[in-house]
């Protein structure tokens, strides 16, 4: 499609002629994520400056029916931020404040382009604690992060986006703008709308404020990395730890390609690797009084050692445990630069880990591909990167998908669903049947034409295209 000159005229009237972008370079440049190698570039990229513009873009959207596309920090994984039918890209950019923190209240009102590992170091100085840490915090933003319901190494302890978040300020796609809940802890009146926006992809409205909840800061931790001869048993170890009582504040997966791979992308990481480990818990503790913490990596010792482990590497000091972070939080960009891939988002009940695992590398084998799987497997969510390597381009286009559509169907199967942290968006939508009935799906549905009945606002996501 193409855009009226009128058009382009109404916009730069409301944005400002330094705002709006119709260059094919600019319009590419947005018109990707991390999602793969999809570009789908808008029609004009428009960068609004507050919620009343944001709102004029959306009103001229609506009456022109043109689609709409919300455009964050576009470190997504399913392709949410892609303008798959062009139309305008809305990019959020410009709404970078924090607006306040409110150390009386816990509480912190930022805008969406507000860079999460930012805001965390923010209110960190003032001694408070923003949990939510996905791997792309450097990077991502809170608006996303909403939007995508972002979870994060800590969420196993502290939980995801959508425990932070108290009220959101809301551009619906008529151009109205909302308050959806109140600031406050407790909130039983009316519909959670406020929960409804997060996780709704963008779909529902555009966010351009959030209230989120902070914590005060843990001033201690204790890291560990746990070596495991056999991968399942890393898995199986999961479980064994909560149900000796202790609940830790990160626990990551990695198997062993993700460690070697990881290791010659990032050579600064110095980590030695047995030949016989197949896989890695990255185990974090934390809280206020060290001599718990001891006894709790003590207690983790006890039930990891009911395994066929090597030796255990304690974090020392501060450098340590970076670099053990680091290695975990570098896992996907060695991944993606040692092969053309697809990470798929598969969650299950921890306890169920082992056999998704188990079942995750036997389709690969009946598809003849090679994955890589890592995760946050404390809350049983484990990152599923299909590796191309030297399979034909046919088989890549033809197996693959059939191997992913096994993969899910043994997640749910597991009673599990399709995305623990990345969502749907546009490259896993035909997937929804797995996990939900046509009821369900048009429910959803129904809701969608509720907030945005011209179907203007990020068309093409979440819904299968049969639907």
């Amino acid at each position: 499609m193409s855009l009226q000159p009128e058009i382009i005229q109404k916009l730069t009237a409301i944005v400002g002629e330094n705002y709006i972008f119709t260059d094919i370079e600019t319009r590419n440049h947005y018109g990707h994520d991390e999602t793969e190698d999809y570009v789908f570039p808008p029609n004009v990229v428009v960068k609004p400056a507050n919620a009343q513009e944001i709102a004029a873009v959306l009103k001229v959207a609506n009456d022109y029916k043109i689609p709409t596309t919300p455009i964050g920090a576009r470190t997504g994984l399913s392709g949410g931020a892609l303008s798959i039918y062009e139309g305008i890209g809305l990019s959020t950019e410009r709404l970078n404040r924090i607006i306040d923190i409110d150390e009386l209240n816990l509480q912190v009102t930022v805008e969406p382009a507000v860079i999460t590992q930012a805001l965390r170091e923010a209110v960190a100085e003032k001694g408070l604690f923003y949990p939510v840490d996905p791997s792309s915090m450097g990077s991502c933003w809170i608006g996303g992060n909403i939007a995508e319901n972002s979870g994060g190494a800590r969420a196993v302890k502290y939980g995801v986006t959508k425990d932070y978040v108290l009220n959101l300020e809301v551009v619906l796609p008529n151009g109205d703008i909302i308050w959806t809940g109140a600031n406050t802890l407790k909130n039983s009146t009316g519909y959670n709308l406020t929960q409804l926006m997060v996780g709704s992809e963008g779909t529902l409205g555009v966010i351009t404020k959030a209230v989120l909840k902070l914590l005060p800061q843990n001033s201690h931790n204790v890291l560990m990395l746990v070596p495991f001869y056999k991968a399942h048993e890393a898995c199986e170890a999961v479980s064994a730890i909560f149900r000796a009582g202790i609940v830790p504040s990160a626990l990551e997966f990695m198997e062993r390609d993700a460690i070697d791979w990881t290791l010659k992308y990032n050579n600064n990481i110095n980590v030695n690797v047995n030949d016989n480990v197949q896989a890695h818990l990255l185990i974090e503790v934390d809280g206020n009084y060290p001599e718990i913490l001891m006894l709790e990596a003590e207690k983790i010792m006890t039930v990891v050692e009911q395994f066929e482990i090597d030796e255990v590497l304690f974090a020392d000091t501060e450098d340590q445990k970076n670099a053990l972070w680091k290695l975990r939080r570098s896992v996907a960009e060695a991944v993606k630069s040692n092969s053309v891939y697809k990470e798929e988002d598969t969650v299950v009940p921890r306890y169920m880990l082992p056999e998704l695992l188990t079942g995750i590398k036997s389709i690969g084998a009946k598809y003849g591909f090679q994955s890589v799987c890592y995760g946050h497997a404390g809350d049983g969510n484990l990152h599923v990167n299909i590796i191309k390597g030297d399979m034909t381009d046919d088989n890549w286009k033809t197996q693959v998908p059939l191997g992913i559509r096994e993969i899910f169907e043994l997640t749910v199967s597991l009673k599990g669903t399709l995305s623990g942290e990345h969502g749907i968006g546009y490259v896993q939508k035909n997937f929804m049947d797995i996990a939900f009935t046509r009821t369900h799906l048009e429910l959803m549905e129904s809701i969608k034409r509720v907030f945005d009945p011209n179907n203007v606002l990020n068309p093409g996501k979440i819904f299968p295209d049969e639907l």
